[in-house]
């Protein structure tokens, strides 16, 4: 009889050849790969080499792809579209809403961009090392799986408050996403047999009528840039009507209507207490100028 490392542990010696009995409750060593002659094969360099040939595969398959498909460029940056709300890509949305927080934003803002993620990351790296138990099952491993069911109920938790944010912003403020903006243009413009932004561009191309007209002076204190751009073609996304052409659309009477009282429950603000009633029927009369031809 003897004792392991272990001072509870029974040993049992075979005879008195000093080798340990081998008991099926016992630690079970797997033969060597030697052993399975033609089924299995040395891990360094057969196996490594395998390995690292499907990952040179890989890698080139990849490689080509990038080239042949080269990743597409986003829409052009209108600085007057004071309705767009940047938002990041899908898997930073819940980083994104994390700096919302409190004390992760304002003055703690290094902590929530810098001290609370590389703590989580440094864990990470170091799980490894922090954690050398053998035990696999993960119920048995109570910390480390309670710690990851914690981060993926936080990530997923984020990630939905964001999004369920953003689109809150869209319909407080009327907006439609830019990119489905441009399906809905294009589907009208297959349904006419148009190219997609062809009735855009046509619109974008009507002219201004008497640009040094007074009522010129007039828009830029009612700041109408602000939302109708700085070349009055209005904005698209946020469905705001260019006003080149705007006389064919609407009369006289119908613009100082608009400009007076307002239109779509605050998105055209109200300018009767911002302008005279002179000053807005100068600029509804130049408005009403505003056609084709």
């Amino acid at each position: 009889m003897a004792h392991g490392h272990k001072s509870n542990e029974k040993v049992v010696f075979v005879g008195d050849s000093r080798v340990r009995k081998r008991t099926a409750t016992g630690p079970s060593v797997p033969p060597d790969y030697s052993a399975y002659p033609g089924k299995s094969e040395a891990f360094i360099p057969n196996f490594l080499l395998k390995e690292w040939m499907v990952g040179v595969v890989v890698l080139v398959g990849f490689l080509i792809l990038t080239i042949a498909e080269p990743a597409p460029l986003g829409y052009p940056a209108d600085p007057t579209n004071a309705a767009f709300i940047p938002m990041p890509d899908w898997y930073f949305l819940f980083l994104y809403q994390f700096l919302k927080l409190q004390y992760v934003s304002g003055q703690y803002v290094v902590l929530g961009t810098v001290g609370v993620p590389g703590v989580a990351f440094g864990a990470l790296l170091l799980a490894p090392f922090l954690d050398t138990g053998k035990e696999r099952r993960f119920y048995k491993r109570p910390i480390t799986t309670t710690l990851m069911i914690l981060s993926l109920i936080s990530v997923v938790y984020l990630t939905k408050q964001s999004w369920d944010h953003y689109q809150h912003e869209l319909s407080l403020t009327n907006t439609i996403p830019e990119h489905i903006e441009r399906e809905e243009k294009a589907r009208e413009a297959a349904a006419k047999g148009q190219e997609p932004g062809q009735a855009q561009e046509e619109a974008k191309s009507i002219p201004l009528v008497d640009k040094d007209d007074p009522a010129v002076e007039i828009t830029k204190k009612a700041q109408c840039v602000s939302c109708h751009g700085a070349d009055l073609n209005g904005n698209e996304g946020a469905r705001v009507p260019s006003l080149h052409g705007i006389g064919d659309l609407l009369t006289k009477e119908e613009l100082v209507d608009i400009v007076t009282n307002g239109k779509g429950g605050g998105k055209m603000p109200a300018f009767k207490d911002t302008l005279s009633a002179d000053e807005i029927d100068k600029l509804a009369t130049w408005l009403a100028k505003q056609k084709k031809a």
